[in-house]
């Protein structure tokens, strides 16, 4: 007899496997009827067969990371190289305020750990805490200011455990969900002394007499807290009272808030504790609340975990810049990363950062402080980070789509649609990412997909970055576009919005001249008056068209006819364009981007013979000098 293989365990399979066995045995018959008792008992064997054979296939997919379903199990699985899945995140904001502590004999005022204040947010108002007590000494006219102050979006909690020997395998596992790990604080007290046991960060420095906990994720997205054995940390003696207080936080949610009203508690000592109850002064919001995420997804697991145990915790190479940021920093869309060695001049011993943030378009100085501290574990001495803002590379189309009045009966819906393709183009990982690029070919193949009624396009590109200038201050400018210029000897192959200097009166705009080598030229200020050019500068900076950069000599602006910027707009010598270095492409179809469309009098029968057909230009026209 052959063997059987047994590659498909569906019910059905199976079924006709086992008879497919019977008939190689004479012993029995009456299988192949379907009222026989012996049917029913065939199909009971290949369904308990089949239910083994999926419990089993499940079993082993959830041994394995890239497999595993349940978030138990990954959580599990990154545990053991390593990874620790980030928690729920609260939304941080930076507040100030004062306290009058005159006639009150203060010696310092203290903030209690718990609620601090209401934030609102879209007409709600969110839970503002802080984990721990801030104590400040009054100045000699009695105020305590309350500065630069650290508060987090959720509700303060507290949970107490008594350890008990008596039970094995004692677990203190925390009850609440949407819990801020790096809000909990652990006390123990024992023999009549509360002392503060320190989260788990570097096992060097461990010994038995370390009062140290570990926060490990357990079902249903709780926490549970483990302390040492007496080897590696020191263990909570029976009877002792171990008493967690952490923050629960809406997470996300809770970013965006800017109005704050107090809801604290402040009390100062005069021979006992006493309440501070008035003479508080408004909040003042010196950064709003962001940086507030939800828990580690899954798939987020699954992707970081295996990247940061190969970094092995350390920040070295850009890769594990880029690995361990994202761990560090949840609000992250995209990051990357170079070393100063890859610039031209090198600049040895440093490294790059740039982040993408999930919400908004730059990190906060505040935040940036805060990665660079978190860095500080992982990095090597010598090594300087430096974090460089996002520049947003803006690349604007002038499309002209052709269609067929026989397949083409709506024309602003079509329009739409291709107005939304365009969209979700510039939406796709092609383009949202460090080091995306904008594939000339696939923009056009993503305007011709979207009715067989398109019969062509010509379509050009242009870049754009906008300046933002120090009005009213003498300062020179650099503009980076990280892609080769187009250099037409006649110039005017840069264009600027409308702006205005010091000592020169009316609107000016700026272009180049190129010099004959076509790889550097002049910049030039400009104004247009009864449909003349006149030049009003005619050395205001250099450009370099093969390096794609604009440099401005020292320059006063005083105001900008787009409120807080220049627009500048460049021809590329490429149609496709890349994103380089801490440049991150923005396909603009909201602003200056046009799309037009043309009936095909060719294709659609009512010029065949083309005498009336106008083809749109494939070239940007110099004629046009300003922005």
């Amino acid at each position: 007899m052959s063997f059987t293989q047994f590659t498909n365990l569906d019910f059905n399979t199976l079924r006709a496997q086992i008879k497919d066995y019977l008939r190689s045995n004479s012993n029995f018959t009456g299988f192949d009827f379907e009222g026989s008792n012996f049917s029913i008992l065939i199909d009971t064997l290949a369904y308990n067969s089949y239910i083994t054979a999926y419990n089993t296939n499940m079993a082993v997919n959830e041994s394995f990371i890239d497999s595993a379903v349940l978030r138990e199990n990954v959580v599990s699985l990154a545990r053991n190289i390593g990874y620790v899945p980030r928690s729920t995140k609260s939304a941080v904001a930076q507040i100030s305020f004062t306290v009058n502590t005159a006639g009150l004999n203060a010696s310092s005022v203290r903030l209690n750990a718990g609620i601090v204040a209401l934030g609102s947010i879209q007409g709600g108002n969110f839970i503002f805490s802080i984990p721990e007590s801030i104590s400040i000494s009054p100045s000699s006219s009695g105020i305590a200011s309350f500065n630069n102050i650290s508060i987090f979006e959720g509700t303060y909690l507290t949970k107490t455990f008594e350890v008990d020997s008596s039970q094995t395998n004692q677990r203190f596992i925390l009850p609440n969900q949407n819990i801020d790990t790096s809000s909990i604080r652990v006390q123990v007290s024992e023999n009549g002394q509360s002392l503060a046991y320190n989260q788990f960060t570097n096992i060097f420095d461990v010994d038995s007499t370390s009062r140290l906990f570990l926060v490990q994720e357990v079902s249903d997205e709780r926490y549970q807290i483990m302390f040492g054995d007496n080897i590696l940390g020191r263990k909570p003696k029976n009877g002792a009272i171990i008493t967690v207080s952490y923050i629960t936080t809406n997470g996300k949610d809770g970013n965006n808030a800017s109005n704050f009203s107090f809801s604290g508690r402040l009390t100062y000592f005069d021979g006992g504790t006493k309440q501070i109850r008035s003479n508080i002064s408004t909040i003042s919001t010196l950064q709003p609340s962001e940086n507030g995420d939800s828990i580690e997804s899954i798939d987020n697991i699954k992707y970081l975990a295996p990247r940061v145990y190969a970094s092995q915790y350390r920040a070295v190479t850009p890769n594990d810049y880029t690995s361990l940021i994202p761990f560090l920093y949840p609000n992250v869309e995209s990051v990357t990363a170079y070393g100063g060695e890859e610039l031209d001049p090198p600049e040895f011993g440093k490294v790059y950062i740039t982040v993408k943030p999930k919400n908004g378009e730059f990190l906060s100085a505040v935040t940036k402080d805060s990665i660079k501290n978190d860095l500080k574990k992982y990095t090597v001495a010598g090594i300087k980070q430096e974090f460089l803002d996002l520049m947003y590379l803006y690349v604007e189309y002038n499309t002209t789509v052709s269609y067929d009045t026989g397949f083409i009966s709506d024309k602003l819906n079509l329009q739409s649609r291709i107005a939304s393709a365009i969209e979700t183009y510039g939406k796709s990982a092609d383009i949202n990412s460090f080091g995306g690029r904008l594939k000339y070919s696939k923009l056009l193949s993503v305007i011709d997909g979207v009715d067989t009624g398109i019969t062509s396009n010509i379509t050009t590109i242009v870049m754009r970055r906008n300046l933002v200038p120090l009005f009213n201050q003498l300062a020179t400018y650099e503009v980076c576009y990280g892609n080769q210029f187009h250099a037409d000897l006649e110039g005017f192959n840069v264009r600027s919005s409308a702006f205005k200097i010091s000592g020169v009166d009316g609107d000016l705009y700026l272009t180049d001249f190129p010099n004959s080598d076509q790889a550097t030229g002049t910049v030039k200020f400009f104004n247009i008056k009864n449909g003349i050019i006149n030049y009003v500068n005619q050395n205001a900076g250099t450009i370099d068209y093969l390096k794609g950069e604009i440099n401005l000599f020292p320059v006063t602006f005083t105001s900008s006819n787009l409120n807080n910027r220049i627009e500048i707009e460049v021809t590329p010598e490429s149609n496709d364009i890349v994103a380089k270095e801490n440049l991150y492409i923005v396909l603009d179809t909201k602003g200056n981007s046009k799309l037009n469309l043309l009936e095909d009098v060719i294709v659609s029968g009512s010029n065949r013979s083309a005498t009336k057909y106008v083809a749109p230009s494939s070239f940007i026209s110099n004629k046009k000098y300003t922005r």
